[in-house]
């Protein structure tokens, strides 16, 4: 059964990909990795064929591998760049404490790592087409200078053996977790960089995002028979190996010997993760065309909280499924592992001692990761508020629309909070910025997250909810497996709702202005008639939903567009009276209308009363009858 959904899937995602590059060419990579993994010391020794396809128009002169674990050394750029960024002060705690901008998972623990707790990747010999290449290592960036340049439409192959140490578990990957988890294999192996219409993408490894190429990853991994591994793909020999992975009923034969080898073919993805425990339990829970697997180590909280969380899985998908679209693997593994929560294809690594709440949150987070991470992969670096902020839209929606608790309550108001908080703090910068780049971590975490958040929910009030959530769908079915960037996005948006949006993406992306806008006047025109006047005080202009209330009880809305919108929001209440006004020009500070309500009549006037508008000062919103 295992043999025949392979070849399938092949198929089904090989076309996905073909399809891409009728579109927008991608590169191509397979890789065959053998791993012998030695236990005591915390060190493999691996061998990788990789054959690259150059599907680009360019001939390549030159190729960059990602080395990431020797991030994980003394005086290391991630290890300064921590250290830098912990000297600046982003405020004060409750207790009127200094709070210094760390990455509280890294601090300064990597320039007190010792030469046993170090990570590191060490090339030992690299050939192409069986030529031996000249390289040099360049930190976490191995450069390799080709004696032949790749030409457009070829293939070829190179072929690797290297030596590894895994490090003390710090950022991702490591060793010996503060869960007592072995081993989060993360980054583990020399990793092809990117190679796009944007030219090649050798981002040094200082802690934030990754960018792969799609392919084909066939890998053996010879361990301990005492570990039970979890990982990225299917495994190919399960009843040599057992340990939850058999058809049940059937009996496994473990071939002699203290090692096991384990098998995994993963078909069209751009990274392949790990991680191994002889205390794994593994449970499995069948859900609408996968099967979800669950890895942990057994405690009296796990043992209650992780067989929940299986059992909340398929509720969520049904919800992720129709909002975000199918997800098109026959596996996925939430696996304890990791310093919080990171993603990988088809995989998650994640912690996994805490309460439920925060165990399904941050589950499905990574797991919604699958789609703007594993299945449309913007690259991460230079646009992560689409990764972060989308895949928190996402997750926000899922848990608020799944868990009963929360009924009825705003799902994204934690986000527009945040987002507020960094704007007075003066540490806010565009979203542009580059992801490595950020001046502090709070700024990068809050912009990425929060501000890509409200990114999305603020288009909802923009463009209508629905078609938002249509275009968010439409997204994935045009750009999946595509690499899509900002303009691709907006795009889709625009032709979703006929309404544009170039102005939308400029001032949320490129700029730090500010959306406020204000109750300016209000007054009698005489006749049964009152003028309100609004004013616009931030720098970032926005179409205007103003509610009128009467005192007996009436309410219209009144949609004022912006012209540089050339379209105008359907109505979103289809019960209420709504009022469409001509258009405001962006660069008049000011609107005045006329409601057919008596100025004695009215109770309330409020500037969006949904709140979805980024508006930071919302006290002169909203003006209500003595």
């Amino acid at each position: 059964m295992r043999k025949s959904i392979i070849p399938a899937l092949f198929i089904l995602l090989g076309a996905s990909s073909a399809m891409a590059q009728t579109d927008r060419w991608q590169q191509r990579v397979k890789y065959s990795m053998d791993i012998q993994m030695d236990v005591k010391n915390h060190q493999f020794t691996g061998k990788q064929q990789l054959e690259y396809t150059n599907n680009s128009p360019d001939t390549l002169f030159r190729v960059f591998y990602h080395l990431q674990w020797n991030a994980f050394q003394p005086n290391s750029m991630m290890d300064v760049r921590s250290r830098e960024l912990g000297k600046i002060i982003i405020g004060k705690d409750a207790k009127g404490v200094n709070k210094h901008d760390w990455d509280s998972r890294v601090i300064d623990r990597i320039s007190k790592l010792q030469p046993n707790e170090i990570g590191y990747q060490k090339v030992r010999s690299l050939t192409m087409n069986g030529r031996q290449q000249q390289f040099r290592t360049e930190e976490t960036i191995l450069v390799v200078d080709l004696d032949k340049p790749i030409l457009p439409k070829s293939t070829v192959t190179f072929n690797m053996e290297f030596d590894a140490q895994v490090p003390v578990q710090i950022r991702r990957s490591g060793r010996n977790n503060k869960e007592g988890v072995d081993y989060s294999m993360a980054q583990w192996y020399p990793k092809m960089a990117e190679y796009d219409n944007q030219g090649w993408h050798p981002t040094p490894y200082v802690a934030r995002e990754f960018y792969g190429i799609w392919g084909d990853f066939d890998v053996k991994i010879t361990i301990d028979k005492k570990y039970v591994l979890a990982a990225t793909g299917y495994l190919q020999n399960p009843q040599q190996i057992g340990y939850g992975y058999e058809t049940k009923g059937t009996k496994v034969t473990r071939p002699a010997g203290n090692t096991l080898t384990w098998h995994f073919n993963a078909p069209n993805v751009h990274d392949f993760v790990w991680a191994a425990d002889p205390e794994y339990k593994h449970i499995t829970r069948p859900v609408d065309g996968f099967t979800a697997h669950f890895f942990y180590l057994e405690n009296d909280t796990t043992k209650n909280t992780w067989p929940q969380l299986a059992s909340m899985i398929p509720a969520a998908y049904e919800y992720i499924k129709k909002h975000y679209g199918a997800y098109p693997y026959k596996q996925y593994s939430f696996i304890q592992g990791g310093d919080g929560g990171m993603e990988y294809p088809m995989a998650t690594l994640i912690m996994g001692n805490g309460k439920m709440d925060g165990l399904y949150g941050v589950a499905i987070h990574e797991w919604m990761h699958s789609w703007y991470q594993g299945m449309l992969a913007t690259n991460e670096s230079m646009y992560p508020w689409m990764d972060e902020g989308f895949t928190t839209f996402a997750e926000d929606n899922t848990i608020g629309y799944t868990v009963d608790s929360l009924a009825g309550k705003w799902p994204h108001a934690p986000s527009y909070r945040n987002y507020f908080a960094l704007v007075r703090s003066g540490f806010e910068e565009p979203i542009s910025t580059h992801a490595d780049h950020y001046n502090t971590n709070y700024a990068y975490s809050i912009s990425s997250y929060s501000k890509g958040a409200i990114f999305l929910e603020q288009l909802g009030y923009v463009i209508g909810a629905a078609n938002r959530d249509a275009g968010l769908l439409r997204y994935y079915q045009e750009w999946r497996f595509k690499h899509p960037n900002a303009n691709d996005f907006i795009r889709v948006m625009e032709k979703q709702s006929g309404i544009q949006l170039d102005w939308y993406l400029e001032y949320m992306r490129n700029t730090t202005k500010h959306i406020d806008y204000a109750l300016d006047s209000v007054y009698d025109a005489g006749g049964g008639k009152t003028v309100i006047s609004i004013r616009k005080v931030g720098e970032f202009p926005m179409p205007i939903d103003l509610e009128v209330e009467a005192k007996d009880g009436r309410k219209e809305m009144h949609y004022i567009p912006l012209t540089i919108m050339f379209g105008n929001k359907p109505a979103e209440d289809a019960k209420g009276k709504r009022i469409v006004h001509d258009g405001w020009r962006w660069t008049h500070p000011t609107y005045s209308f006329t409601v057919d309500v008596p100025f004695n009549q009215l109770k309330r006037i409020e500037i969006d009363p949904s709140m979805r508008m980024a508006d930071i000062d919302r006290n002169n919103n909203k003006a209500v009858a003595p």
